[in-house]
């Protein structure tokens, strides 16, 4: 039997030990699935996404990634180990240019091969090739969007979890967005998403998990829920 791409077990986390926002989460992705988190402001999806990323302290349960306990991995290591986390805001270094964006991602990778990771993102996402020494932070925000899953994308993650990936982005450019995730997950990556955007997450995902409270209230098949 295949292992989960990524599962959680019994998860408590939040800020402060004694008000856990994540209350006892068990969750296992399927290797390849669309995962979309659903539910109300104040839910705990992003403190249950951070807390599996390792921004957000876990104060008891396990994370695992595949068959390996990442619970107490650092952050960075976490990144070593497959797992890339896309942050809702400040995502990308907005004062460096896009290949120095990219470069700094490249930094995980052994020296040998990173010009040719970088030439591969390139390819993928044209917009950041046309002018790669622009400043970041002068890009529109599915440009910023693209950048950001570029860095997390070079260091080739089976599992890929975006906070809030259309937050304060125009419906055209959530469409376009969305369609890059998909095909990012068509490649064989797991994605787990957060998204308050109801319809057009569930509008890609395989199946949908809603929060309530710190806990998980609901979870089946995508095109059901919507």
């Amino acid at each position: 039997m295949t292992a989960p791409a990524l599962r959680t077990q019994a998860l408590v986390a939040g800020y402060e030990p004694d008000l856990p926002i994540v209350r006892g989460v068990d969750l296992s992705v399927a290797p390849g699935e669309l995962l979309v988190l659903l539910g109300p402001n104040g839910a705990g999806k992003s403190t249950f996404v951070k807390a599996i990323a390792g921004v957000v302290p876990v104060h008891s349960g396990s994370v695992f990634l595949g068959e390996s306990d990442i619970t107490r991995v650092t952050t960075h290591r976490k990144i070593g180990k497959g797992l890339a986390f896309v942050p809702q805001t400040e995502n990308i270094f907005a004062t460096l240019t896009i290949h120095e964006n990219l470069q700094l991602a490249a930094a995980a990778l052994p020296k040998p091969i990173r010009a040719e990771k970088i030439a591969a993102l390139y390819h993928r996402f044209p917009d950041l090739m046309t002018k790669p020494s622009r400043l970041a932070g002068a890009l529109s925000g599915g440009q910023r969007q693209m950048l950001a899953v570029a860095r997390a994308l070079i260091v080739d993650p089976p599992v890929l979890i975006l906070d809030e990936p259309s937050a304060g982005l125009s419906p055209k450019i959530v469409a376009e967005v969305f369609a890059m995730l998909q095909e990012i997950n068509s490649d064989g990556v797991t994605v787990i998403l957060v998204e308050q955007n109801v319809k057009a997450a569930l509008s890609i995902a395989n199946r949908a998990v809603i929060l309530v409270e710190g806990k998980i209230r609901h979870e089946g098949d995508a095109s059901t829920l919507l």
